[in-house]
């Protein structure tokens, strides 16, 4: 009964659309959900400075064999963009491993744009993005069944698109997430925590550009940032709430983002984390990381997660667990 009331309230709200999924995600018997990290992949089709992209995703997923890829963002660097994005994602699902994508600020500026690269991503096999409808790049929800088969949701995890540069003249820099997304967010949130009996389910939300409170918790004298942070966060100089609609809602664990290279920190902001992706590409573009990507494994009924970095030769760093690795002793 739950589950139907759940479905019709999404329909009052008009939230259909953000909530569709191909085909079920679960936690494995012993209670985990392993996913895969991969942003700023900057490839260029042709260019041999982009194999070892390629590469490391080959090695990542054949060590980690996650139960979903996430990439978050600038996948593509150059034109021709369908061919570009093609083999990135083809090189993905050839692991057998379903993967989602979220727009970079650089994807639509190689001759498409961001809705003719949606539904090329669509047409991957193994792409769990829905339908866009409408729209031209929708933000969408995907959940975690439980282990037992009875297909309850277990976990949330959201997508969202954080544009690419201020539309305003007097605002520099790069574009927020507007208002309209944080509301739907807010609404769908409740939505599943009213149908998990007033309980929020545990979840993890993915985009390419971080919120300004990455910031602030970097720059945090109380805060622990396990990782390197070698740039200041490149987030929007206006904030619109995303953060503070999560951290109200109380079900977010952990964003996770990518867009600055030089970063791959993650640090714990009033109960949330907020982290990084490894670069993943080539020398296309600047970087002073070796390519790799980051690993997140949920565990089921539980607000925790471990994760770490992925490099090449099987090599681990940054080995952390939430919440209990970011807090004072």
């Amino acid at each position: 009964m739950k589950r139907v009331l759940f479905f019709l309230f999404l329909m009052g709200v008009g939230l259909v659309s953000l909530y569709a999924q191909k085909s079920a995600l679960k936690f494995n018997e012993a209670g985990e959900f392993k996913i895969v990290q991969f942003t700023d992949v900057h490839f260029k089709y042709g260019n041999s400075a982009s194999d070892i992209a390629l590469e490391r995703i080959d090695e990542v997923l054949k060590a980690e064999r996650p139960d979903l890829v996430v990439l978050t963002g600038d996948v593509i660097y150059a034109k021709p963009a369908d061919k570009g994005m093609r083999t990135v994602l083809e090189r993905v699902s050839a692991h057998n491993v379903p993967f989602v994508v979220t727009f970079g600020n650089h994807d639509d500026e190689q001759g498409m744009t961001r809705t003719q690269l949606y539904d090329i991503i669509r047409s991957v096999p193994g792409c769990l993005m829905p339908d866009r409808g409408e729209q031209a790049s929708p933000d969408y929800t995907l959940t975690v069944q439980s282990s037992d088969g009875k297909g309850s949701h277990a976990a949330v995890l959201y997508f969202f698109d954080s544009h690419s540069y201020s539309k305003l003249k007097d605002v520099k820099g790069y574009d927020w997430l507007t208002f309209d997304q944080v509301e739907n967010y807010r609404r769908q949130s409740a939505a599943f925590t009213e149908a998990n009996g007033g309980q929020p389910l545990p979840a993890l939300s993915f985009f390419h550009i971080p919120l300004p409170e990455y910031n602030q918790a970097a720059s945090s004298e109380g805060a622990i940032l396990i990782g390197t942070r070698m740039e200041k966060a490149c987030a929007p100089a206006l904030n619109t709430g995303m953060f503070t609609a999560m951290k109200e809602a109380g079900d977010v664990m952990g964003v996770f983002v990518g867009h600055d290279h030089d970063n791959d920190y993650a640090v714990m902001w009033h109960g949330i984390l907020l982290a990084y992706g490894r670069y993943t590409g080539g020398n296309t573009v600047y970087n002073h990381l070796p390519n790799g990507a980051r690993v997140i494994v949920l565990k089921e009924g539980q607000r925790t997660f471990d994760t770490w970095i992925d490099l090449a030769g099987g090599q681990q760093v940054n080995r952390s667990t939430y919440p209990d690795s970011f807090v004072k002793k």
